[in-house]
């Protein structure tokens, strides 16, 4: 009965079904670590964004190359799905390494949130890979004959792979074409997109970026008329002597009295010592709001040491609280952000260069990615910080994106780019390593890995625009970032301006110095050799043995 049911299955069907088997093994990892590791609300949604994203592309990928070895070369299934794994795998097997650096390199930014919510997703990142180099072959083997249809190989044999006149043939020859105009006109288009990204403002949501019918949205007005925006966002000081003493009352009143008289400052009041009297706490209400630079200013006025309160009264003073714990966050996300992108950028270009063994590619992509993403920044601040066309996402009033928002999309957008490159590029790589050379190469194999690459793209944009309409405006938020970014990078860099960039330097893509290229391994993602080995042994089965010629 399982043989009859998983046999009745389309292709369409088993990218789902084996991303679904990733998902719910990496989600149940996600829960149980979950009980040893604090995770907040967002770590199983990202791991579910994520490994839905990546194991429909990987799957989709593997069924294509067999498909199309089916169609194209006559194998039968079962022959078709092993080389499919052989040579497509190993193109799934780099993407997916590229998306696990990507996640693993945010654990070197310091935040234990983010570390729990990045190695959750690597996890389930690592599952959707073995599973589609695993479970989805055994799942090729069962269905056999039937992943595809008589019509279709009929209609097929009757077209010469010479003859093609598909989309994809006709849009890679008009990108090769037209190549200056598609890399200027892209260029400027993603140039343009980038500009909102400059007033980028970072921060954790508060009532006042609420929609204006909500119940948050509601009460903070009603606190900000009633007694002023400080009251939104109180601060929590402690005071300790630098001597290590217990705080003297009089000391504690004096403090209290100056935090009272600035300017910047509506009220002070102590909350209480700790039982040894070496600490003292006050609540402090700013006259500004909590998303207001003023209370960050005030905030590093107050914990610096050389502060006229610290000189004056020999105490250390430090802040804490819901307001001063989004602040530092957002200061410490903005100083790793350099440090995150130089680790990632640096790791994947490494990578790319064995897989393509060329210094042309790996630039080309990660350039591409950098316009991408900044692009990506600048539509989502224009439509949650500026507002611009906020009814579509379901808001109805700007604010800062979320503190970490910009690494946790870098990361996942990044291994997403790689991955739409490496199986783009790789099937352009092919066709030059079996006999296509200069825009012909371009063409050939983006007719045959864009469809694929376009499809998987489409269902990634429906996977993430779907948590846009969730309440939770951090799920909202990253949910479209990533599917902006995903339509920009796979249907602006990678569909459009690639091939226009593979296109001008032609042969040169594939340039490698000679000392490089002795050191490099090389790792034959397109499958040459194993098409090579296979070709000589079919050679060998098909011509008579020497006992078997002449009369007996």
């Amino acid at each position: 009965m399982l043989v009859l049911t998983l046999g009745s299955l389309v292709a369409a069907g088993l990218p789902l079904i084996t991303a679904l088997v990733g998902v719910w093994i990496g989600v149940g990892t996600a829960f149980a670590l979950s009980t040893s590791v604090e995770m907040n609300n967002a770590t199983p949604m990202l791991a579910l964004m994520v490994g839905l994203a990546v194991g429909i592309d990987y799957a989709l990928f593997v069924v294509n190359r067999q498909r199309r070895l089916i169609i194209d070369r006559g194998l039968e299934a079962r022959e078709a799905a092993g080389r499919a794994v052989g040579t497509a795998g190993s193109a799934v097997f780099f993407a997916g390494l590229t998306v696990l650096v990507a996640l693993v390199a945010l654990t070197v930014i310091g935040i234990s949130l983010l570390t729990t919510m990045a190695l959750v997703a690597a996890s389930t990142v690592l599952l959707a890979v073995l599973v589609a180099l695993t479970l989805l072959p055994a799942l090729l083997g069962l269905i056999g004959e039937r992943i595809v249809s008589t019509k279709t190989r009929q209609k097929r044999q009757a077209k010469s792979e010479e003859e093609s006149h598909s989309v994809a043939d006709h849009w890679a020859k008009a990108m090769v074409r037209f190549r200056w105009p598609v890399i200027l006109g892209v260029v400027a288009v993603l140039g343009l997109g980038a500009v909102p990204a400059a007033s980028m403002d970072l921060g954790l949501p508060t009532g006042a970026t609420a929609n204006t019918d909500t119940a948050a949205r509601q009460s903070y007005e009603a606190i900000t008329r009633g007694f002023g925006e400080g009251f939104n966002g109180p601060l929590l000081v402690t005071v300790e002597s630098a001597s290590g003493a217990a705080v003297d009352p009089q000391t504690l009143g004096a403090v209290t009295q100056l935090l009272q008289q600035r300017n910047d400052v509506v009220a002070a009041v102590p909350v209480g010592t700790s039982k040894d009297g070496a600490m003292a706490v006050l609540s402090v209400i700013p006259t500004s709001g909590p998303d207001d630079d003023a209370t960050a200013d005030l905030v590093q006025a107050l914990r610096a040491p050389s502060s006229s309160i610290a000189q004056e009264y020999d105490v250390v003073v430090g802040v804490t609280g819901f307001t001063a714990i989004g602040i530092d966050m957002s200061d410490r996300l903005a100083e790793v952000v350099p440090v995150y992108l130089a680790i990632i950028v640096g790791l994947s270009l490494l990578i790319l260069l064995v897989v393509f063994r060329s210094i042309v590619v790996p630039i080309q992509a990660t350039v591409g990615f950098l316009l991408s993403i900044l692009a990506t920044f600048g539509v989502t601040t224009a439509v949650f910080s500026w507002g611009w066309a906020g009814w579509l996402v379901g808001i109805d009033t700007g604010g800062p994106l979320m503190s970490f928002i910009p690494v946790i999309v870098t990361g996942i957008l990044y291994g997403l780019a790689m991955d739409y490159q490496v199986f783009l590029v790789s099937s352009m790589r092919e066709s030059y390593v079996h006999g296509y050379h200069g825009p012909a190469s371009v063409v050939h194999g983006f007719d045959q890995a864009s469809r694929v690459v376009v499809a998987a793209a489409v269902i990634m944009v429906s996977v993430f625009a779907g948590f846009i309409f969730t309440h939770d405006v951090m799920i909202k938020q990253m949910g479209f970032a990533l599917a902006i970014g995903i339509l920009i990078d796979a249907f602006l860099v990678r569909i459009t301006l690639t091939p226009a960039l593979m296109a001008l330097f032609g042969d040169k893509a594939w340039w490698l110095p000679r000392w490089l290229d002795r050191i490099l391994p090389d790792l034959d993602v397109e499958g040459d050799r194993l098409l090579q080995m296979l070709t000589r042994r079919e050679d060998g089965e098909q011509s008579p043995r020497p006992d078997a010629v002449g009369p007996k």
